[in-house]
């Protein structure tokens, strides 16, 4: 059937457009691009970038600000009793292993109405009159004469063989618990139960609250958080969190412990990393009331839980099917993070400085001390990776004083002052003959690359001594790909030397 001029000429249009399209050059309906399509690191996490990008441990650490917040979140540097809630209710005492439904939001409290002011003329009209006090009278005082009661105290505080008694010290009393005010629920101390979360950016009729585990402990103590699943994919970390705060026993903690399994809730549902928006949520923090999706969730998060702690372990896993040997990732600058990795058992450590937008680089920021906790690989469950990070867990518990436990230290791990991502430089199928945890020397071959067209194989080797602390496993790759992180032990203190035979 011949075609009409009419439809000849759009199909001519609709190639060239296409053909455009292709070669990079604009087409005239399409310049504006749409934000929908951008998909924020896409090909790599923090696994990859705040390595690369991280900032070399310093010489001499000393405490350094973090980097400021970008001018986009006007609303990061928020005050506590902006964001502080109103218990609408006492929580209930729960045991955590119980299997229980859903937990509730708690209704958000009304603000305060505030008065209307009137005119300042009005007010001083209105004002009532204040009427002068009558003076009162006074004995008269002859200059240069002390009242009766002054010299006899004098003559007593002088009498010779008089020993006066140094007023007793008041003795400070013990601290005690107290109650903790969170998501609209006052939690009693001793008290273990489940709370809500919610964002509040959905539907009102397709809403679901995120459950929130809290142990307010029966003797004082700081305050640890917990998150897991900021990325919907991650799965250990859901895992590592439930399991932690379900052993707890209120009567036997001091402080409290804030566990928030999915933080990534909708990502979790549908087993994706990102959010709906196809955001990264952990680099909007500490996020931003008026902006994206993203900045919306970790506003909320941030102010409605995160502000209420002292400490913070952030869990992940490794993406795009690479796996960590469990391990923290936390800047090493900073004496107050550095000691704090300090109680993690069998945990090694790699210092990254993190960067902006990433939850434990705000709430470093806030004055929260915080690290990374990677372990495993996404979208597995990893019975060996999970009990690391329980284990690592209950001893920074332990060390902190928060519990009291037979608790026995292993080996010590090392500190990863100097690590590097090593990049596939051609397409193709990834083998590895590496495992997670092996010592490579410098020339080591860790796998191949080959590629199913032209059957070329073309190895990936070492660039330095060090021990595989991440990996990617077997999988089509391209160029660039990431696929070995490489922890070398550089500049580790003396009394470490005996610790580390890399």
């Amino acid at each position: 059937m011949p075609t009409s001029p009419f439809c000849r000429n759009w199909l001519k249009t609709i190639t060239a457009a296409l053909w455009l399209s292709a070669a990079g050059l604009p087409v005239a309906w399409a310049q504006q691009p749409d934000e929908s399509d951008d998909v924020e690191d896409i090909a790599e996490d923090e696994n990859v970038s705040d390595i690369d990008a991280s900032e070399p441990r310093r010489d001499a650490p000393t405490l350094q600000p973090v980097a400021a917040l970008p001018a986009a979140t006007p609303d990061a540097a928020v005050s506590s009793a902006d964001e502080e809630s109103t218990a609408a209710k006492v929580a209930p005492n729960i045991d955590l292993k119980d299997v229980a439904p859903p937990p509730e939001l708690q209704p958000e409290p009304e603000p305060p109405a505030q008065p209307q002011r009137r005119a300042p003329a009005l007010e001083r009209e209105q004002a009532p009159r204040q009427q002068p006090h009558p003076e009162q009278p006074s004995e008269p005082v002859t200059m240069g004469e002390e009242p009766a009661a002054a010299i006899e105290g004098n003559e007593r505080e002088q009498a010779p063989g008089t020993v006066i008694p140094a007023a007793e010290p008041e003795s400070e009393p013990e601290p005690v618990a107290t109650s903790l005010t969170l998501l609209n629920s006052e939690i009693l101390p001793g008290t273990a139960t489940r709370l809500a979360w919610a964002p509040g950016i959905q539907m009102a009729g397709l809403s679901q609250p995120t459950p929130v585990l809290v142990v307010n402990g029966a003797r004082p103590g700081p305050t640890l958080c917990l998150t897991g699943a900021i990325h919907g994919d991650e799965l250990n970390g859901i895992e590592i969190v439930r399991r932690t705060v379900y052993d707890l026993d209120p009567e036997e903690l001091a402080g409290r412990v804030i566990g928030i399994p999915i933080v990534n809730l909708p990502g979790f549902e549908r087993a994706s990393r990102y959010l709906p928006d196809r955001r990264d949520l952990n680099r909007h923090f500490p996020g931003n009331r008026y902006g994206s999706l993203a900045d919306r969730i970790a506003y909320s998060l941030f102010n409605k839980v995160i502000r209420h702690c002292d400490m913070l372990v952030d869990i992940h896993t490794g993406s795009q099917r690479r796996t960590n040997l469990p391990q923290l990732r936390a800047n090493m600058n900073n004496p107050e993070v550095a000691a704090f990795t300090r109680g993690f058992d069998r945990m090694a450590v790699v210092h990254s400085s993190g960067t902006v937008g990433m939850l434990r680089t705000a709430a470093v920021a806030a004055g929260i001390t915080s690290v990374t906790l990677e372990a495993g690989e996404s979208l597995r469950i990893q019975e060996h990776q999970i009990k690391a990070g329980v284990n690592s867990l209950n001893s920074l518990m332990e060390k902190q004083g928060m519990i009291s436990r037979m608790f026995v230290w292993g080996e010590p791990e090392p500190i990863y002052y100097n690590s590097y991502w090593i990049r596939a430089e051609h397409g193709g199928i990834l083998f590895s003959d590496v495992e997670l945890g092996d010592r490579v020397r410098e020339g080591d071959v860790l796998g191949f690359v080959s590629d199913p067209i032209t059957n070329a194989r073309h190895p990936i080797k070492a660039l330095a001594n060090g021990r595989i602390i991440g990996m990617a496993v077997d999988q089509v790759v391209m160029a660039g790909f990431a696929a070995y992180h490489i922890g070398a032990v550089t500049d580790v203190p003396a009394q470490e030397d005996e610790q580390v035979e890399d």
